[in-house]
């Protein structure tokens, strides 16, 4: 079992979360000693158990610690990496994403280093030379050597990890979201196909994700009740749909539908849904399967133009809906269910949006009590 001990006649095995193998024994001098590397079948820890065990018996014994620490067999970065990345339960897009930042960003720098070679000085000097023209994606890639490197240590591959760059994981945010007014909104909609209009009305009122959005079903949607169950995401990886579970546990939720959006959403499945339960809200041109993204993308882009809103991105669409649900007076809780948060962090942001728009209701209330301007002197 992984995690718990392996007693032996001579020595003990235990299997790693990385699924490698460490080997230790009592040596002659009564202290514990670990091989300097661990193995990737359980027949090489032995094998190493037993070479040490001879040793022993011959009495050419000494401390592994003593001996040659730049073993040739040491596990390097690529192999541990590419193992952690394996055993790791990761959504697809997830997947593809870390396998990017892996073979751009990391091997080239640390695949052919023994975990053990890298050192806080070997990750500054990788850090040092990035682009600083691409922020974001630094931290990530940074992000995922210390996750990496965090498995190392608790796995004993190392004694701590060498990734100490302060801050090194936080991006400054490249660009303040200036949410669409509802006027905005009108005319985006207005601007898109017919056969799309209720995305933007799903991702802005509903403050859905474009994934959540593109895989709903007819039986998803419940006009009677105005609500819309979101309990499937579909991402597109290597250029193929993959459908499965919201971005959080959170994300399986019900949503209630604003009233004045639930006409739209009956055209919608008046006009342009198959009858079948299982039918796509949006399908692509064939009618059964998922509609890419980028198709949406093109249709908005015009749209947004069009309401002079170059900079407003999909995905601002549900930055829309939740600052409007904020500004209801919605509760923090309110707002991470509605939203499908697991935790109350990112919803905390558009409270804070709310919060901004009460301090401009509070000056127009005092406009209201403000004297009059005097008016000029009439003449005789």
């Amino acid at each position: 079992m992984v995690g718990k001990a392996n007693h032996r006649g001579f020595g003990y095995l235990r299997r790693m979360s990385s699924k490698r193998w460490q080997a230790s024994y009592q040596g002659p001098d009564l202290g514990r000693h670990k091989a300097p590397h661990t193995f990737v079948s359980k027949g090489d820890a032995e094998a190493w158990l037993a070479a040490e065990r001879a040793l022993i018996s011959s009495g050419q014994w000494s401390p592994p610690a003593l001996r040659r620490s730049d073993d040739p067999d040491s596990v390097t970065f690529e192999v541990y990496a590419r193992t952690w990345l394996r055993d790791r339960r990761l959504k697809p897009r997830t997947r593809e994403g870390y396998e990017h930042l892996l073979q751009r960003y990391l091997l080239d720098d640390f695949g052919s280093l023994a975990l053990t070679k890298i050192t806080p000085a070997t990750v500054r000097a990788w850090w040092g030379q990035l682009d600083e023209a691409t922020p974001t994606v630094n931290a990530r890639a940074y992000s995922l050597l210390k996750a990496i490197m965090n498995t190392a240590v608790a796995d004993e591959e190392i004694v701590a990890n060498p990734c100490r760059i302060r801050s090194a994981t936080s991006v400054p945010r490249a660009r303040e979201i200036r949410p669409a007014s509802i006027d905005e909104l009108s005319v985006i909609v207005a601007n898109l196909p017919e056969n799309r209009r209720a995305i933007a009305l799903l991702c802005s009122w509903c403050a859905m994700r474009i994934g959540e959005v593109l895989e709903l079903r007819r039986k998803d949607v419940d006009l009677a009740k105005k609500v819309v169950r979101v309990e499937r995401s579909v991402a597109w990886v290597a250029g193929k749909p993959i459908v499965g579970s919201p971005k959080s546990a959170a994300g399986r939720r019900v949503v209630s539908i604003p009233p004045h959006v639930v006409p739209a959403l009956k055209e919608h499945l008046d006009r342009f849904v198959s009858r079948g339960q299982e039918s796509l809200l949006f399908p692509a041109m064939d009618g059964t399967s998922h509609l890419q993204p980028t198709v949406f993308h093109d249709a908005f882009s015009k749209a947004r133009a069009v309401a002079g809103r170059e900079d407003l991105r999909v995905h601002d669409l549900r930055h829309t809906g939740a600052t409007l649900a904020a500004m209801t007076g919605a509760t923090l809780a309110e707002l991470q269910q509605r939203l499908g948060h697991s935790s109350v962090g990112a919803a905390l942001r558009y409270q804070h949006a709310a919060a901004g728009r009460d301090a401009a209701i509070a000056e127009a209330l005092s406009r209201m009590v403000e004297p009059p301007e005097p008016r000029g002197a009439v003449d005789d």
